[in-house]
């Protein structure tokens, strides 16, 4: 009997063998052994409480910054969606809170209708709130920690947590609290600055538009790929080794941007992460720096 058949009863959606590869924005990558679209956050906890503690879970958000490998995800893919996920709304105080699910532009969004200032840089992030406080996701000077209060997670055991912006440990695009494991985080809760909306609103305008200047955002693409060494810039590094724009089967760092890899079209997830380790190799050879991904890599090869 497999650990499929035994399988706690949920009220949201269980899915065997689901392809995972529209799931991402690199839209590439195997099936997931099984999917679980969770229909709230009482559904997630009892369905980890009741789950065996030797299958292998992994949290896949909206798949912005995640190259999931061709040969699949064993195990349990949980994808957090819908609008109990979804919801952002404003707390008082110069405070929003807003779920796992909830995009980062979304967010930037809603905080300067209610007024609040300084959660603009969200709407330069892609992604969703969960996978932001994973990896302090940030742009243009500013990061989530300069933001969050706090925020809350289901543990691999079904219990909820909550953790304040110092007990997350956050560094560069680094959260010391997600990086040991076992957490799955359901929604965060932020504090800016009180400010005119169409002050906020017109900020939010110009990082919209040096995104559209500077990055290939309607690409299949993930986002940065290699976070930024000290001292250096990976895009700077990457072109300076020669690879902007230059072709790696169905995988290229962008003409526009050398440190965003896209799929041009017929990539495998092999080709791009193929590509990413080539960079790396070339570019460590030529400068004795290594490049480290920023982009999440799940799955078998």
């Amino acid at each position: 009997m497999s650990w499929r058949d035994t399988l706690p009863k949920v009220r949201g959606r269980l899915l065997a063998d689901e392809p995972l590869a529209p799931f991402t924005w690199f839209r590439v990558g195997g099936p997931a052994e099984l999917l679980f679209l969770p229909q709230d956050e009482d559904d997630l906890a009892d369905f980890l409480r009741g789950l065996d503690p030797a299958v292998p879970v992994t949290v896949l958000g909206v798949g912005s910054n995640t190259l999931v490998r061709d040969g699949g995800v064993e195990g349990v893919v949980i994808r957090l969606a819908g609008r109990s996920f979804g919801k952002i709304e404003p707390r008082g105080d110069n405070r929003i809170y807003a779920g796992a699910a909830a995009l980062d532009a979304m967010v930037a969004r809603e905080a300067g209708k209610a007024g609040i200032a300084g959660l603009e840089f969200y709407r330069g992030v892609p992604g969703s709130i969960g996978g932001a406080a994973m990896m302090n996701a940030g742009c243009y000077g500013a990061e989530t920690k300069d933001v969050l209060v706090e925020a809350y997670a289901v543990t691999r055991a079904g219990e909820r947590k909550t953790f304040s912006n110092a007990e997350m440990g956050f560094s560069y695009r680094k959260s010391a609290k997600a990086a040991a494991g076992g957490l799955i985080f359901t929604g965060a809760l932020f504090e800016g600055t009180p400010d005119d909306p169409a002050a906020v609103e017109a900020r939010m305008a110009e990082i919209t538009a040096r995104r559209e200047t500077t990055q290939p955002i309607r690409e299949k693409t993930g986002g940065s790929t290699f976070k930024n060494p000290p001292g250096h810039s990976s895009w700077k590094l990457v072109d300076e080794a020669g690879w902007r724009g230059k072709p790696f089967g169905g995988a290229m760092f962008s003409p526009l941007h050398a440190n965003f890899l896209i799929n041009t079209g017929e990539a495998t997830a092999a080709d791009l992460e193929g590509l990413g380790e080539a960079v790396r190799a070339d570019v460590k050879a030529k400068t004795g720096i290594e490049l480290e991904w920023e982009i999440k890599r799940i799955g078998r090869p």
